[in-house]
């Protein structure tokens, strides 16, 4: 009842071996990644574009197979192929395109090195609680973004969730793979049902009935619990009797299995457990924000107080008016690209005479402008301070006529010309049109308080 791949092949967890095909159409292969019950996937150099990608291609003999495997095979790769160039998101794996080649067809993806997250699913091997929360909101967010592309994932498992790592082999990231099982909403063609891993699939799944993305929150609901206790919520020797545990039984108590483990983090994992879809997560954006809470509200365990997260990003830009503008996809580039830091108690923003061509934008917290050592305004949430230098044309009106200093511990986001430029075109058009708003209500406040002085004061 699984798709066809019995781990990622997206990431690099396969080895060399000496059959490889020096080519698959115009990408040399480096490597091979894994294989599945009808496909192979490789590691190939797209020499267009200098870049190492993904390729997955159905073996020969299973295209003309009459046998349920071929033909599930063959619709798998249908899916997917429907896909190329569709999904464009931070958190999932992007399809670059398929080649319905005759001999042996083949999707081309984005490579991402790195392991699944079923790497992290043994006892030795466990991540930080408020780690396990971070990657299940960024998946929520994931899906959520796919959910509203009409599509209902329907295989969400360790196995096709990928653990982006940095050079320490730190997990940095994660991404959403595999889309051979999902349902397209909007498609008029046949599509094959009663497919997914078992040990992740809730009660309406396994009867083979109709799903929603009620149905996908179950799923990382039984993954993220799976990271939290190093089994899955439910485990048997043979289908019949997982199949009556999903159906009748309660996973076992998270906080018996390992500690640390709130009540607040609980409850939240146990609603998306819940045997009947009504009694879940309505949608994705409520299971979001009900992980993104934990951290911020630090119910679950923080292994690194200080830091903020990048959910806890993620929902400070969308609070911001300075982002009103900004989609979702604009908004994780400001998460990943910008400099986050939290300030304490009377830090020194900026000083007087000092040259800088950096601007931050206050997500939590106020500071105070000082102009000669009185107090001219406070400013809160939302506001951006150091923008003038940062837009100065010249090097002399780059330097801050003002002191700046918190007032009430706060983050700031901020950027550099140099940082900004590493935006999409798309993501620095936004950041212009926000520039432009913040400068015309600058000027506006300005004549009021020419005009107007005592109304100001």
């Amino acid at each position: 009842m699984s798709s066809t791949e019995t781990g990622s092949p997206l990431a690099s967890i396969g080895s060399t071996t000496a059959d490889l095909p020096a080519y698959v159409g115009k990408y040399r292969v480096l490597r091979r990644l894994g294989e599945g019950a009808t496909s192979d996937v490789y590691l190939a150099m797209d020499g267009f574009n200098g870049k190492e990608v993904a390729i997955k291609r159905v073996r020969s003999w299973a295209l003309g197979a009459d046998d349920i495997e071929g033909q599930i095979s063959n619709r798998f790769f249908a899916a997917e192929a429907a896909l190329a160039g569709r999904l464009q998101h931070p958190n999932v794996v992007q399809i670059l395109d398929a080649v319905p080649d005759p001999d042996s067809p083949y999707l081309v993806m984005e490579y991402v090195p790195g392991v699944t997250l079923k790497n992290f699913c043994r006892s030795d091997r466990l991540l930080p609680l408020d780690q396990i929360v971070e990657l299940g909101f960024k998946c929520a967010m994931a899906l959520d973004y796919v959910f509203r592309q009409g599509l209902i994932h329907r295989d969400v498992k360790p196995a096709n969730l990928l653990a982006v790592l940095d050079a320490q082999g730190q997990v940095t990231d994660v991404k959403v793979s595999d889309f051979g099982s999902a349902l397209n909403l909007m498609s008029d063609k046949t599509q094959v049902h009663r497919v997914g891993s078992l040990a992740y699939m809730p009660p309406e799944q396994v009867e083979g009935g109709d799903v929603d993305c009620r149905a996908d929150i179950y799923a990382l609901g039984a993954v993220l619990y799976h990271l939290i206790a190093g089994r899955p919520p439910f485990d048997a020797p043979n289908q019949m009797a997982l199949m009556h545990q999903i159906y009748h039984q309660q996973p076992a108590s998270l906080a018996d299995l390992r500690g640390g483990v709130t009540p607040e983090l609980e409850a939240v994992i146990a609603r998306a457990l819940a045997k009947h879809p009504e009694e879940r997560y309505p949608d994705w954006g409520s299971f979001a924000r009900a992980l993104s809470e934990l951290v911020a509200k630090q119910l679950v365990p923080l292994a690194r107080l200080y830091e903020v997260r990048d959910s806890e990003r993620f929902n400070m830009l969308r609070d911001l008016e300075f982002f009103a503008d900004f989609g979702d996809v604009e908004l994780w580039e400001v998460v990943h690209r910008a400099r986050w830091r939290r300030y304490p108690l009377d830090h020194a923003l900026y000083r007087r005479g000092q040259e800088g061509n950096t601007f931050h934008i206050i997500a939590q917290g106020a500071v105070d402008v000082f102009r000669d050592g009185n107090k001219v305004v406070t400013l809160g949430q939302g506001t951006s301070v150091g923008e003038m230098a940062y837009l100065a044309p010249n090097p002399d009106l780059r330097r801050h006529s003002t002191d700046i200093r918190v007032s009430d511990v706060c983050t700031t986001i901020s950027f550099t010309p140099e940082s900004l430029g590493l935006l999409s075109p798309e993501c620095q058009h936004r950041f212009d049109r926000a520039f432009i708003q913040v400068l015309v209500r600058r000027l506006h406040a300005a004549h009021e308080q020419l005009s107007h002085p005592r109304r100001i004061m």
